[in-house]
């Protein structure tokens, strides 16, 4: 069955915040309200013919959102460029427009449809029932065994652990002892950010043998940019010198804060430095692309990758920080990677919510 009827999913769609770095805010619009979409190929050229036909559907940031979306369809092009696969993209302007996208990667007679950011994961599901030929994968989200679709791979990263080593950069290099963490909406992916670079401060305190507090606020918003610099500028009126922000494009606000008043923030998911390559320390980088290609491979190859969730992290190259350092300096930025190597042996086991955070360290 290749129809996928986009009301049904309108019916259902619930908000749901979108993946850190490529989102929407809790705005969303009628199911009544006309779509807006687009697709294309990069650069306007045609793909090669013969290979495997890959489509992906973008969510609200749309596929230059400098975040998953983007990294996404890098990855896919490394597959057009490297093994001949047939590689498009489907925009998003608005969560109503999932299922129509949907709809048309279908028919489009894709072998593997991806979905970008968790928001899309009521759409993926009612997707891949209609269309059980066709294998799907969602970054940033796992459904549980039970409901899992036999035709979706979930797509997870341990966003705790990259988000503990700038935490630990960030309590190696504060001055004033105080730095900040902007979210975006709360929810369980946020909270791996949060938590981990809480730990990540905590232990660099202790190395060092100093109080350093953490200012935690959330803008409630993915978009909203400057929500997210009128939270940041306060943050360093208030002391802090450096603020993280896990907030996609509500954190572009928080590095603009950044270069106005001198201080740094620590970017997420893609080595954020171009923003404001004075300001910008480090990233917590979700190496999305590389989670694209690995998880396509396998349908390339053959296999069926539905029914199960992957989840990456430092073992598995997915995540990181970048390797220019020159803000940190050798010192700290060896010691991070030292901490790297504690979390990649499990002599650090990173928290990724408030009760394993509560835990950690005792």
């Amino acid at each position: 069955m290749k129809k996928l009827l986009a009301f049904l999913l309108a019916g259902m769609m619930a908000f749901s915040a979108t993946a850190c770095g490529s989102g929407n805010d809790s705005n969303t619009p009628e199911a009544s309200q006309p779509t807006n979409s687009t697709e294309g190929t990069q650069d306007g050229e045609t793909t090669p013919e013969g290979g495997i036909k890959i489509r992906m559907v973008t969510d609200t940031g749309g596929v230059n959102d400098q975040s998953f979306n983007q990294s996404a369809w890098e990855g896919l092009q490394t597959l057009k460029d490297e093994m001949g696969a047939d590689v498009n993209y489907i925009e998003s302007k608005q969560e109503a427009d999932y299922a129509t996208n949907l709809d048309k990667a279908a028919d489009d007679e894709a072998q593997l449809i991806w979905g970008v950011g968790f928001a899309m994961a009521d759409a993926i599901g009612i997707a891949a029932t209609a269309n059980p030929d066709i294998q799907y994968a969602i970054i940033d989200n796992g459904y549980d065994e039970a409901t899992m679709p036999d035709n979706v791979a979930g797509v997870m990263f341990r966003a705790q652990e990259p988000s503990f080593v700038v935490g630990y950069i960030a309590g190696k290099t504060t001055e004033t002892g105080k730095v900040g963490f902007v979210g975006g909406v709360t929810s369980d992916i946020i909270d791996q950010f949060q938590y981990g670079f809480q730990a990540g401060v905590d232990y660099a305190s202790e190395e060092l043998g100093k109080t350093i507090t953490v200012d935690v606020q959330y803008a409630e918003s993915f978009t909203d940019a400057s929500k997210g610099k009128a939270i940041a500028s306060k943050m360093f009126s208030d002391g802090c010198d450096i603020v993280f922000h896990a907030a996609g494009g509500a954190g572009v606000g928080v590095i603009e804060a950044a270069k106005d008043a001198g201080k740094y923030a620590i970017g997420v998911d893609r080595d954020q430095a171009y923003l404001a390559p004075e300001n910008v320390l480090t990233s917590a980088m979700k190496l999305v692309n590389n989670a694209v290609i690995a998880v396509s491979k396998e349908v390339i190859e053959g296999k069926e990758i539905g029914g199960q969730t992957y989840t990456y992290g430092l073992t598995e190259d997915a995540v990181g920080i970048p390797e220019e350092h020159s803000l940190m300096g050798d010192e700290t930025y060896n010691a991070a990677l030292e901490v790297e190597e504690k979390i990649k042996n499990g002599e650090i086991v990173p928290p990724a919510n408030a009760d394993e955070y509560a835990q950690f360290g005792k």
